[in-house]
């Protein structure tokens, strides 16, 4: 798309000269064009009589030699002159400070629609162009008009025209349908239109670059980093469906295969997926393939009113063996409390928890390594699920209050501002456990499965610091 600008001259009518003043310069024209000439004329017959008494006067010699002497003297006086005013002449005035120095003159602050942050506002303009030339300057010229200051833009080609995306600071005055209308009128179609904030505005590069390393860092992240950098989007993982799914994009639909054989799909209703931003997302998954499972090495102390010293930790693959070893010793009123049911598939439902990709999986251990209580925090859409699972021996000692805090702290970290558990009615020690985030609760009851949503955003302040260390943060 070729970018223009179009400079529109301006006339100041105290500069213009009038008609009297242009036959006045005429005048002065004609009249210094007149002494020119005549001077000319002079010059020559003065040439010519120095000449002629040169070539038949007696002394024209020494009339040439007087006339070299007088030059020089001429020469060597104007010298002495020029280099005496130079060394005792008045001193040159002083250089200006720099900006912001001692003694600087203070700039005026700006002022205008543009530059009074306290009445504007920050909004986020989606449109679709034709890949024209002038395209983009007229919708640039229409914001203008209308005092929209352009804080940052991209562009996302497609095979028959541009997708612009601005991020722009409007006066409070303009409307969402303003924004809307103003655009369109400039040629732009599909437009979409949404407040945004300062977090929006950092450089695509350096937020993409982040996120790569969240997830080098944590496989956990991969579902994270594609929900920060698409927005609010709804992420699912259907396993084994890679060979079934076509990968691409379909308008609000993007879909993802990964190595794994499961098919990742990202629905956006508000805007639809572009070639640039799927090709961003490939290269997020196989950045997380190239890697391999990886878990970051994260712990913290916990004591119990016994006064065994236990540690927390994120559980990977490795602790499956363990966390069977736990679920042997529980009881089976325990495990259908956890899983609503007789557990006779537990190695199936480890290898899925303990997957990276699907969640953060939190143990509580004793010193000996020996596991004796599980949490999991699983993505789903915009929210995620947590479940609790601990062992007999060791229940009411505050170690299931203490995962549902940690894994509500990290959801909330990740942009994810309501979990919710899956649960029976009769399960009375979840329910308390809930209650006690400190966060508003909704409650669904469907044919005796309880369903309890936490809002995490009014309890932020009560949740903890899920890791006192962590690398890369």
């Amino acid at each position: 798309m070729e970018h223009t600008e179009q400079l529109t001259p301006t006339t100041d009518p105290t500069t213009t000269p009038s008609r009297a003043q242009r036959r006045g310069l005429r005048t002065h024209r004609w009249r210094r064009d007149a002494v020119e000439l005549s001077a000319v004329f002079l010059s020559v017959t003065a040439a010519d009589l120095v000449a002629k008494l040169v070539v038949h006067g007696p002394d024209g010699p020494v009339v040439l030699g007087v006339s070299a002497v007088a030059l020089l003297a001429t020469a060597l006086f104007h010298t002495w002159w020029a280099h005496r005013h130079q060394l005792h002449g008045p001193p040159a005035p002083d250089a200006p400070a720099p900006p912001g120095a001692p003694g600087a003159p203070q700039a005026e602050p700006l002022r205008g629609p543009l530059h009074d942050f306290e009445g504007s506002a920050l909004w986020r303009v989606r449109t679709t162009v034709q890949d024209s030339p002038g395209s983009l300057a007229r919708v640039c010229a229409a914001l203008a008009g209308r005092q929209v200051n352009i804080v940052s833009m991209q562009s996302h080609p497609l095979p028959t025209g541009a997708v612009d995306e601005f991020f722009v600071r409007a006066p409070r005055s303009l409307t969402r349908a303003d924004l809307t209308a103003l655009v369109a009128g400039a040629g732009g179609h599909d437009i979409w239109t949404g407040p945004a904030d300062a977090h929006d505005l950092v450089d695509v590069p350096t937020h993409v670059l982040a996120l790569a390393t969240r997830t080098a860092l944590d496989a956990a992240e991969l579902p994270i980093a594609l929900r920060q950098l698409f927005g609010q989007c709804s992420i699912r993982q259907y396993p084994g469906a890679a060979a079934r799914g076509t990968a691409g994009v379909d308008g609000h639909v993007m879909r993802l295969p990964v190595p794994s054989g499961d098919l990742v799909e990202l629905t956006r209703p508000q805007l639809p997926f572009t070639p640039t931003e799927f090709a961003r997302a490939q290269a997020l998954v196989e950045l997380d393939t190239l890697l391999g499972p990886r878990v970051p090495d994260v712990r913290a102390r916990l004591s119990v009113p016994a006064g065994a010293e236990l540690t927390v930790r994120r559980a990977d693959a490795d602790d499956k063996a363990a966390a069977l070893a736990m679920h042997h010793r529980c009881s089976p009123e325990t495990l259908r409390k956890r899983y609503h049911g007789p557990v006779r598939d537990a190695d199936r439902y480890l290898d899925h928890l303990l997957d990276a990709r699907h969640g953060q999986a939190l143990t509580v251990e004793t010193a000996d390594g020996r596991i004796v209580a599980l949490g999991h925090l699983m993505w789903d859409d915009d929210s995620a699920e947590v479940a609790v699972l601990v062992e007999d021996a060791w229940q009411r000692r505050g170690l299931g209050l203490d995962l549902m805090r940690r894994m509500s702290a990290l959801a909330l970290e990740a942009g994810v501002e309501t979990v919710y558990a899956v649960t029976q009615s009769s399960n009375t020690g979840l329910i308390a456990t809930m209650r006690r985030l400190a966060a508003p609760l909704d409650y669904e009851v469907d044919e005796g499965t309880l369903v309890i949503t936490a809002h995490l955003a009014e309890a932020a302040e009560e949740l903890p610091v899920p890791w006192q260390t962590r690398p890369g943060r």
